[in-house]
Order: structure tokens, then sequence, then C-alpha cells
């Protein structure tokens, strides 16, 4: 009979265990089938080229990047390319999504693509929406996973088993789970618990077929309003808990089918229903097609750790570390995050402010007293025109281009004034920017603005 060894004088049990942050960096770096990445990634790729394709046949490669004069760049050195050049930029991020479904050059491919989207996001903050916000940062995920590892043209004929370290998966459902949780967690405001404005909203699509003549119950709005707060705190939950996975999945299916349907908002209720993939167990394609042999050898479960493995898995615990802190930011500035939209890009805040102004801009030279009103359709499109009537930092922005285009042209700076009246989800209209403030003086800060009327919107 065995004996069991005592253990060595003056070391416990607890000491032979490895350290926490030992078993922690084991249990990410310990390889899993790829088969679901592999069938996330061809989804992502699939979806990213559709996007493309709908800028192409809509037209708004042109309408949005080559016929404006003036872009709400978030950086000053990012423009559009000149003449078809933003033509050819869409061409490059098809190519490349269709690359990253294929899985050819795909370290490469995702890389550029990463880069070539995100120029695009930047350009123009008009067109800022939370998922193109959520396509950069997938592919900056897509660019450090080793999805090209199953189901690809470069895996195919290397000998390879299919293997992905676990942390691939974990990264990717980790930020799929931040989008639904800080999605509910923003909604927890006194509009939206009132049903304002997605009830208003679901007024206005009474002609949606079957569903319209629902949307004008007078529960309506609350309905939908505590539904989607239920869902988006809970969803993401109920997708990692394996015995509540199934019931995650038929949630997302109709929450995201609905979106879809009601709002029409574009890829993301999709690229969402695709992330599904993600969040089963990593084999779960190939048990589903039990009767197709298994590629490569028996998965072993040995972990590898490496310096560079150890680089990239403390980069992404700093990355996710941002993601929850910068949701939270507008809790840094006063007044209501959807009245002075302070910390409200970059933070899942969707659909939660309706924003009706009126806006008036004038211009006054200093010298003389000479004063004229700034018609922003004269200088924008009407997208943009639209946008930034209801946007501070966009006012700004425009306000300091205005100015420095007459100050070019006749040497001196003008006083650029606002009258605006805007009413925030059905409230009374109050002003949203002090008229009595020097727009084009006023410089660019990440602290609060002293020009924006706070008060409003209580």
């Amino acid at each position: 009979m065995a004996q069991t060894q005592p253990l060595a004088a003056g070391v416990s049990a607890s000491q032979t265990r490895p350290a926490l942050h030992t078993r922690w960096l084991a249990y990410l770096t310990t390889p899993v089938d790829g088969a679901s990445l592999a069938l996330f990634r061809i989804g992502f790729g699939l979806i990213m080229a559709w996007e493309v394709w709908r800028y192409f046949s809509k037209g708004w490669i042109a309408r949005y990047y080559i016929e404006p004069t003036f872009f709400f760049s978030y950086l000053p050195f990012i423009r559009p390319w000149p003449g078809n050049g933003m033509y050819w930029h869409f061409w490059l991020l098809g190519f490349l999504a269709l690359l990253i479904a294929l899985g050819l050059y795909y370290r490469l491919a995702a890389s550029l693509f990463f880069l070539s989207f995100s120029f695009v996001f930047l350009l123009d903050k008009t067109q800022y929406l939370n998922h193109f916000y959520l396509i950069c940062l997938v592919s900056l995920l897509m660019s450090s996973v080793p999805a090209q590892r199953c189901w690809s043209l470069d895996a195919a004929g290397n000998g390879g088993d299919g293997r992905v370290p676990r942390w691939s998966l974990h990264a990717l459902r980790a930020q799929i789970v931040i989008v639904y949780v800080f999605g509910g967690i923003a909604k927890l405001n006194a509009d939206w618990l009132r049903g304002e404005p997605i009830g208003s909203w679901l007024q206005s699509r009474a002609d949606i077929p079957l569903l319209g003549e629902l949307f004008l119950l007078p529960f309506a709005g609350l309905l939908f309003a505590y539904g989607g707060l239920l869902i988006d705190l809970s969803a993401g939950f109920l997708l990692l808990w394996r015995r509540t996975f199934w019931l995650g999945v038929l949630i997302a299916l109709v929450f995201n089918l609905l979106n879809a349907t009601i709002f029409q908002i574009g890829i993301f209720p999709f690229f969402m229903l695709a992330a599904l993939a993600l969040f089963p167990r990593p084999d779960w394609p190939r048990l589903l097609y039990a009767r197709i042999p298994r590629l490569g050898p028996p998965l072993s479960p040995a972990a590898s750790i490496t310096r560079g493995s150890l680089l990239l898995i403390g980069l992404l615990h700093v990355y996710f570390a941002a993601q929850l802190l910068l949701p939270l930011r507008h809790w840094l500035y006063p007044g209501d995050v959807n009245w002075t939209e302070e910390g409200h890009r970059f933070s899942w805040r969707m659909m939660l402010r309706d924003k009706d102004v009126d806006f008036q801009m004038f211009a006054r030279n200093p010298a003389t007293g000479e004063q004229w009103e700034v018609y922003p359709e004269a200088w924008l499109s009407p997208r943009q025109a639209s946008k930034m009537v209801s946007r501070p930092d966009m006012i700004h922005q425009f306000a300091h281009y205005v100015a420095d285009t007459y100050q070019r042209e006749t040497g001196v700076r003008p006083v650029i004034t606002v009258q605006t009246s805007a009413v925030l989800n059905d409230r009374p209209a109050r002003p949203l920017i002090d008229p009595e403030a020097d727009l084009a003086a006023q410089p660019w800060t990440l602290g609060p603005a002293s020009w924006i009327v706070r008060a409003a919107a209580e």
C-alpha cells in the first residue's frame, strides 16, 4: 500500500499550490478548440463585406466623405483621401473583410482592417454609431487572436491542430458582454424608466405590419423600456452560464431581430447575433456536425505560457480596465449626459435621447460691431447640420471653423455666438448654449464646458 509522503517541515498544503496569478495565466493560455472562433471570424468578415457593399450601393461614400467641405474630425490631421481616394479605401476595406472571412493572410488583413476602419470612424463625428465603435474594438481584438488556426486558407496544409488559447475566446466574449451590460446601466435614468424616448419612437412606427398596432397601446413604451433594460442587464450573463445559455440565445435573438425590424439600425443586430457563436463550448460547431470527422489530432490540455503571451494578456487586462472605466466617465461632468453630451460617446449609451433644437448662429466683427447670421446649411451637409445643432462639442468645433475661415479671409477674428432652444425627450424647451459666450474664443478642454447651460436638463 502506497504511503503518503509527509510535507516538509514548515510547509503547508496551501503553500504547495501555485499562486493565483499563475493559475489564472495557466487557465487563459490553455489550448481549446478554435472552431467557434473560426466561425465568428467568418461571420465577422462577411458582415463587414456586406457593410462595405451597403456604402457603395447607397451612395454613402460620396455623400459622407467626398461631397462635404468640412468634417467634424476627432483629430485635426485625419482627413478624407483626395479625389476618388475614399472609394479606393472602401474597396480595400471590402477586400480585407473577405480575406478575414477566408482566413488568408489573416494577421495582416485583420490588422490593416482595424487601421483602415478606424481611419473612417475618426473622420467625422457626424457618422458616430455605437456599432461602428464596436467594430473598431472587435477588429483590434481580432488582429490579436489566432482566429486563422482553424477552417482557414492559412491553416490549410500546415499541419496545425486548430487549437487557440482560451483567452482568445474570453477576450471577445468580454467585449460583447460589456456592450450589453453598459447599455443596460445607461438605461437606468428617469426618462427611460418613464418610457421615453422609446415610447414616442414606437408610435412613429405604427405603420409596421403586424406589430404597428401594438405600438399605439398606452403601455407599449413602458413595456419596451423595461424589457430592453432587463435584456441588456441580463443577456450577457445568461450567455456566459451554460445552464442559462439557451435562454440567453432566445432573448438575444428576439431582442436583436426586433431592433432590426423596428428601428432598422444597419448591421448591428446581425453583428450581435453572429457574436453568439463565441459563447457555447469552443468545439460546438464540430459537435453540431458530429457525422463529419473531427479535424486534427485530439486536443491536449497542456498550456504554453510564453513571454509574448504574458505581454499580450497583460495588455488585454489594461484594455478591459479602460473599457470598464470609459463608459462611466460622464459622472465626472455635472449635469445630465443626455443633455450636455459630455461623456456620451464611447459609452454604449444607445437610443436614450431625442433632442429637438432650434438653432441660430451669429458672427460679429468686434471692431465695427457689425453682425450677421451664419447659416450652417451653407457650410455643412444636411446630415452634418442636423447632427451638429444638438451636440455642444460639434457646435463648438464648427464655431472655430467659421471664425478661422473669416479670419483668413478678412484678417479679423469674429465673435461667434448661438441662440438655442432645445427639447430633450419631450421636456420643456430650454437654452442649450450660453447665448453670451463667444464660442470661437473658448478653448477645447477635457473638463466641463462653461458655455453649456447645464440647468436646462433639470
